[in-house]
């Protein structure tokens, strides 16, 4: 099947001259390219995938905290403390 993409200057320029320098076609070294990356599992370092995304509980939004300097310890005192709170509200409701 045909069709056009467009690709930013400095890209389209790697693209081509990784394929002279290989001896192959674009379309070849491109089709390579995005089967390979199609195909490939994600690998992610833990940390990075948290660092990534802020850690959010319900109704309240992202917490402004860096995760890298809190231990397991830190972060089950913030999850009980949470719960905790959850709990006295809902007896406060009764």
């Amino acid at each position: 099947m045909r069709t056009s993409l467009d690709f930013p200057d400095l890209l389209f320029k790697h693209l081509k001259t990784r394929a002279a320098q290989e001896g192959r076609t674009l379309r070849d070294l491109v089709i390579e390219l995005v089967e390979r990356g199609l195909n490939a599992r994600e690998v992610v370092d833990p940390r990075q995938r948290f660092a990534a995304r802020p850690m959010v509980i319900p109704d309240q939004g992202p917490l402004p905290l860096d995760l890298s300097k809190l231990s397991n310890a830190d972060l089950y005192e913030i999850i009980n403390k949470d719960d905790d709170d959850r709990a006295i509200q809902l007896m406060a409701r009764r």
